[in-house]
């Protein structure tokens, strides 16, 4: 910016946005002093550097303003978890996979853990097929992201919306 430009000679787009070709930086620079504006590198790695006379303070509260709209609009994936055991009854089990069709809903993706207890450890399948019936019945909405797999004393699946 202004005096910071190192190059001789620039190609210099004025305030108005017109190509005026290539010229002197002094005179570069002389243009945007007349004009009560900055000179501003725009491309740097050009041969010569390109430069545009504008007003850099107001250039960069606009490119802040455009960043943070674009900041406002995106939506974050949280990870949500469903903790179940593998003796679980129907009416609970159905209350978990409501729980997980609205974080679904919600945009967000849900990591569903089985934790065993005890001698529930030596019936890992009934685990596996608790975990197996929540994939069938949310495969219409949901992709299984990992597969069921042990961590320790628990079986863990992370499902996302599809």
């Amino acid at each position: 910016m202004n005096d910071a430009i190192r190059s001789r000679e620039v190609r210099l787009i004025d305030e108005n946005g017109d190509n005026v070709g290539v010229v002197n930086t002094d005179d570069a620079l002389q243009r945007a002093a007349n004009a009560d504006l900055d000179l501003v590198e725009i491309s740097p790695d050009a041969e010569p550097p390109v430069c545009k006379i504008m007003d850099y303070g107001k250039f960069k509260f606009e490119q802040q303003k455009k960043a943070a709209e674009a900041r406002k609009k995106q939506k974050t994936v949280e990870l949500k978890e469903i903790k179940m055991r593998p003796s679980i009854d129907d009416h609970d089990y159905d209350v978990k996979v409501r729980a997980i069709r609205r974080f679904f809903d919600d945009g967000d993706k849900v990591k569903v853990t089985l934790r065993f207890r005890g001698r529930e450890m030596a019936h890992q399948e009934l685990g596996r097929k608790v975990l197996e019936r929540v994939k069938a019945e949310l495969e219409t909405i949901a992709k299984v992201e990992s597969e069921p797999r042990m961590e320790g004393r628990q079986m863990v699946m992370v499902l996302a919306p599809r």
